[in-house]
């Protein structure tokens, strides 16, 4: 007999025992009970232990009550029996049934909403000051304050199965120069494979699994912008298409832990990527054929000594058809690299680097028509994270280089590029909530807004307050 059910005939006899002792209160008999099945009984024997003496029967009258009191007590103890039995089978059926499934949630009570903006300045103080940055429209004369983002995250399960992510960004410019316009950024499903969540698609328009900055989130990177030799691949780092992603159980929670901790992560884009996109950059349509392919592979590691080291390699494939007047005849042109990254992140020393190799569509050098070139470029970036930093939050000095030598494909005609910029300030975290990034920035690169594309070198201060929701 099971414990549980031990427990519940233990209930039932006494039940069944306080009901004999209240209906023969004033009875004379005694009473037995078996201390290994419970049963009641009028006579001693083996195993039995008296419960109650009452006074003998001397005279006719009292055997006759008696007699009647034992006839009462046989059919009280059937009664009880029986009462005993229902009493058990109640119980096994409460055992034995399920536990209430919850309620299932709407997916709207499921939603997750976050965001945050960011506020620049950039003011020249030195060299030239007749400038254009393409990495950011702010940078330049005649500017002061910029909203650079403005940024709300609608993200959620819809079952098991499915998530969802949708980003719109309300800082976004129009071809003429007006701000402040609502753009799409993201927007895609994870459609899980297994439970589990090790295999999944993302299909919809989202970040290309190719470079550990471009996949950095411009709330968690220390400089405010991406370097140039990466991000030229791709047009707001994101295009339309279907990406499968491999992630391990205990990669998936590293990764977490690598943004939630502060230590600048690149979230998850799997330990492997492989996918397909159009290639010609977010909120663009298609203008050939030809998908881009890419594949990424990275994989983080934790020493004994809690410092964690990730390293990777990856690689696009794909033809590309630039825009402006000089490409009259609107060819394709093969568009192909591959890139190596590496990152010790700063617990508290830290290191970033990546670097990447190709060729693609661009200008040549009499700035007559576009051709295929090589390409190479890549940063180095040092840093040193302070977690109290004299008691008034995180504070996060650092050190970049960048060398760019290829084209920027995306802009008009396919300009080169050559980029030899230097970077050194800090990002101070005083709470949670609020973000102040300062540094200094010597600028070595060509002015990409309109032809020749001359080359230029400007020293700016760079400044960006942000605010996390």
């Amino acid at each position: 007999m099971t414990t549980g059910k031990m427990a519940r005939k233990t209930l039932a006899t006494a039940l069944m025992l306080a009901s004999a002792m209240a209906m023969a209160d004033a009875q004379v008999l005694e009473l037995y009970v078996d201390s290994n099945t419970k049963q009641i009984f009028s006579e001693p024997g083996p195993n039995r232990v008296k419960i109650g003496t009452f006074r003998s029967v001397d005279n006719p009258a009292d055997t006759k009550q008696e007699n009647t009191a034992s006839i009462d007590l046989v059919e009280m103890r059937q009664e009880l029996e029986l009462r005993q039995r229902e009493l058990e089978e109640k119980l096994d059926k409460i055992a034995m049934a399920p536990a209430p499934k919850p309620a299932k949630k709407n997916w709207a009570e499921t939603m997750k909403v976050r965001g945050y903006m960011q506020i620049r300045s950039n003011p020249i103080i030195g060299g030239d000051k007749d400038i254009s940055h393409q990495a950011d429209r702010s940078i330049g004369d005649n500017n002061n304050f910029l909203i650079r983002r403005m940024r709300l995250i609608f993200s959620g399960d819809i079952g098991e199965r499915l998530s969802y992510y949708i980003q719109p960004d309300f800082a976004s410019r129009t071809g003429d120069g007006t701000g402040n316009i609502a753009q799409l950024r993201d927007a895609y499903g994870d459609i899980y494979l297994t439970k589990d969540r090790v295999h999944r698609l993302r299909v919809g328009q989202s970040k290309i699994p190719y470079s550990f900055e471009n996949l950095q989130s411009s709330q968690n990177r220390i400089a405010l912008d991406r370097n140039d030799a990466l991000n030229s691949c791709c047009k707001d780092e994101r295009d339309l298409g279907v990406f499968y992603y491999y992630t391990p159980e205990d990669k998936q929670e590293m990764f977490k832990y690598l943004v939630d901790s502060g230590l600048k992560g690149s979230g998850n884009y799997g330990v492997f990527a492989f996918g397909a996109y159009n290639g010609t950059g977010a909120n663009r349509a298609e203008n050939n054929d030809n998908l881009h392919l890419v594949s990424r592979f990275t994989y983080p590691v934790k020493f004994e000594n809690g410092q964690i080291f990730e390293a990777g390699i990856q690689g696009i494939s794909g033809s590309f058809q630039p825009g402006g007047s000089i490409n009259a005849t609107r060819e394709s042109f093969k568009d192909q690299r591959v890139g190596v990254h590496a990152v010790l992140y700063p617990q508290p020393f830290g290191l970033q680097a990546e670097w990447n190799w190709g060729k693609g569509p661009s200008l040549n050098d009499a700035g007559t028509m576009i051709e295929e070139k090589s390409l190479n470029g890549g940063y180095i970036q040092a840093m040193y994270r302070i977690t109290d930093f004299f008691g008034y939050g995180v504070m996060l000095p650092f050190v970049k280089w960048q060398y760019y030598d290829g084209a920027q494909k995306f802009e008009s005609n396919a300009p080169q590029n050559h980029v030899n910029d230097w970077e050194a300030g800090f990002e101070w975290q005083p709470v949670p909530e609020i973000e102040f990034t300062a540094y200094y920035s010597k600028l070595d690169r060509n002015n990409l807004a309109t032809a020749p594309y001359s080359k230029y070198n400007t020293d700016i201060l760079r400044f960006q307050l942000q605010y996390n929701f």
